[in-house]
């Protein structure tokens, strides 16, 4: 018979150091102390925008400092006994973070036009608004009407102080790329950049292309009539800032172009015209001014967020979208830089899952102790095609009670907790944080702290992914958009595995040895025991401490190597199971929550996240 080792180092270190940290325990009968799997510590971001100063403030405000340091973990106490509830269960103080509330300019992605548009973002700890640029009339006019007709005089020196991008030859509108200041154009102060020119002097130019647009204007004589609209979704390149330079001089003989500010081009033939003086907008005219507008808000309660492209297993680049619960998507949110991105991303993503905690609380109330929610949230699953590519499907999964269940989204009765597409033991599940794609440890630092800028170079696009390993060899991979958010899930997976183990306190599997029908125990107390199906006698036991060493054969079959207190010898015991790899994830699990029950700082040494986020 071939035999393997058991594949149980994933989530911790062999059986056999196990069982000699467990060797250690003081008396059985000893309350122990479980204490949390890893802890999380905040920085204040120095390279934010708001500079080290507010940066600094706001680490005061929020109980934190500009060095990295660290809150004792919340601890649970374990009653060896299995006969304590625990009470209803709070989020952990050293996971608190402050609610990021922030406003910031960022680009709207168009996947169908592949086009992109300047939007500001405004988040507040329960909604994400998308918020667009308009020009609203602020008075002295109608304000129903939605375009506006502007007379520009001429001026020899400057022109009408405006330049023009577009053309309908690239399916684009003409628009007011820029705005010079203080000459006509500016000074009238009806006219902004991305105004859409309508009409040139009552010809409609809407289809016309960028060259017979300029056209018009040049030989439109010393004053002209615009008719305009602001587009709120103008593509980002036909807008430039008020007062950029125009055109060098070396540029004005150049042909105008639709992908080119035309400027010069606009300042007519005459050259033997008087400059006019400029116009200015009378008391009685309308005013307009240019405000950001809220065109879409999304309620982040439940919400997801998702760097995938759609139908791909590739990532984009500085960019996201947030999906909120109701199917609002705010489409691809672009960022000019990636510090940029992961910055905006950290903070809706604190805000969702803070959002989240809340909603567990408010759950717990109305669950029995052996009920409660420990952790739940969206994460990305992965499922390998029948052309070898990933397929991506977004699943919801909850840590509850005695279980870990697979939904499709948030559940919202009882009748959605039935209704899973799968649950598993939370004693028989392995938790299972895969490579961390790194060259160095600093870059995962870098990754989870987005303030923190190292040269560390990555060595894939991989996301942060665990598997869960149940039962018949079978796993589940899935993926989180942060560090932080892998943190917590390996931290929740823990809490609620060790708390399951003291709760049940044993697990008794049907096994066979020999031809016989048997009895495999696993007891928190006691530790290995085998009896006999029918009458229940004991054949053999062991403690936790005792066990040395094993080996499976990927099948069905194990054998573990127990050493003998009195003899000092090792003995074996063959069995075999009919769900061999629940069985061994068991053992796993008891063991583990055996050893940090009396080893506190066992649970954060395994914690694959913690190490690379305090190692330096």
């Amino acid at each position: 018979m071939q035999c393997t080792r058991i594949p149980a180092k994933p989530a911790s270190r062999a059986w056999d150091w196990l069982a000699v940290q467990a060797q250690k325990q003081p008396s059985e009968s000893a309350n122990p102390v479980l204490r949390s799997a890893c802890e999380h510590e905040l920085l204040a971001n120095p390279s934010s925008r708001r500079g080290k100063g507010m940066a600094n403030k706001q680490a005061q405000e929020a109980g934190l400092s500009g060095k990295r340091r660290t809150k004792p973990a919340a601890a649970w106490e374990m009653n060896v006994a299995g006969k304590h509830q625990p009470d209803l269960l709070e989020r952990p103080a050293s996971l608190l973070v402050p609610t990021w509330t922030k406003t910031g300019l960022a680009l709207l992605y168009d996947e169908d036009t592949n086009n992109t548009y300047d939007i500001r973002l405004k988040l507040t700890k329960e909604m994400l608004t998308i918020q667009k640029q308009d020009v609203v009339c602020i008075g002295g006019g109608a304000h129903h009407l939605n375009h506006r007709t502007v007379v520009l005089r001429r001026q020899a020196t400057g022109g009408l102080g405006l330049s023009i991008k577009g053309g309908a030859e690239h399916k684009v509108p003409v628009v007011i790329s820029k705005i010079f200041k203080d000459q006509v154009a500016d000074q009238t102060g009806m006219l902004f950049i991305g105004d859409a020119v309508l009409q040139v002097n009552g010809i409609n130019v809407e289809k016309c292309t960028h060259e017979e647009v300029v056209h018009l204007l040049r030989t439109a004589g010393d004053e002209v009539t615009i008719t305009v609209r602001y587009l709120r979704e103008a593509p980002a390149f036909l807008k430039l800032p008020l007062g950029s330079p125009g055109p060098s001089s070396d540029q004005s003989s150049r042909a105008s172009s639709p992908l080119f500010d035309s400027g010069l081009h606009l300042n007519g033939n005459s050259s033997n015209t008087a400059p006019s003086s400029p116009s200015s907008p009378s008391a009685n005219e309308p005013k307009y001014e240019k405000r950001w507008l809220d065109a879409v808000s999304l309620p982040l309660s439940m919400a997801r967020v998702s760097r995938h492209k759609a139908g791909s297993d590739k990532l984009r680049s500085n960019s996201f979208e947030v999906f909120a619960l109701d199917g609002v998507c705010t489409n691809v949110l672009q960022f000019c830089t990636a510090a940029e991105s992961t910055d905006w991303l950290q903070a809706i993503s604190t805000n969702i899952n803070d959002l989240t905690q809340e909603s567990i609380k408010t759950a717990n109330k109305f669950y029995s102790p052996d009920e409660q929610i420990i952790h739940m949230g969206w994460v990305c699953e992965h499922l390998h095609g029948s052309d070898a590519n990933q397929i991506q499907n977004y699943k919801f999964l909850a840590l509850k009670g005695s279980s870990l269940f697979i939904l499709r989204g948030p559940p919202a009765s009882a009748s959605d907790w039935a209704q899973a597409e799968a649950t598993f033991n939370l004693c028989e599940v392995l938790f299972k944080v895969h490579k961390l794609w790194i060259a160095e440890d600093c870059w995962i630092q870098m990754k989870l702290y987005p303030g923190l800028q190292q040269d560390c170079e990555l060595r894939d696009n991989e996301p942060f992914c665990f598997s869960v390993l149940v039962g018949h060899g079978h796993s589940h991979c899935f993926s989180v958009e942060l560090g932080t958010e892998l943190a917590l899930w390996e931290k929740a997976f823990q809490r609620a595995v060790f708390m399951e183990v003291q709760r049940v306190g044993s697990k008794t599997y049907m096994c066979s040895s020999q031809g016989k029908i048997l009895c495999f125990t696993i007891d928190f107390e006691s530790g290995f025991s085998c009896s006999e199906s029918i009458s229940k006698k004991v054949i053999w036991r062991y403690k936790f401490s005792q066990l040395k060493g094993s080996s499976d054969d990927g099948k069905t079959r194990v054998k573990l190597l127990f050493k003998n207190s009195e003899s000092k010898q090792i003995e074996m015991k063959e069995l075999e199971f009919a769900n061999l790899t629940a069985v061994l994830h068991c053992i796993h699990s008891f063991i583990a929550a055996k050893v940090a029950s009396v080893d506190p700082l066992f649970v954060n040494n395994q914690t694959i996240t913690r190490k690379y986020m305090y190692n330096s």
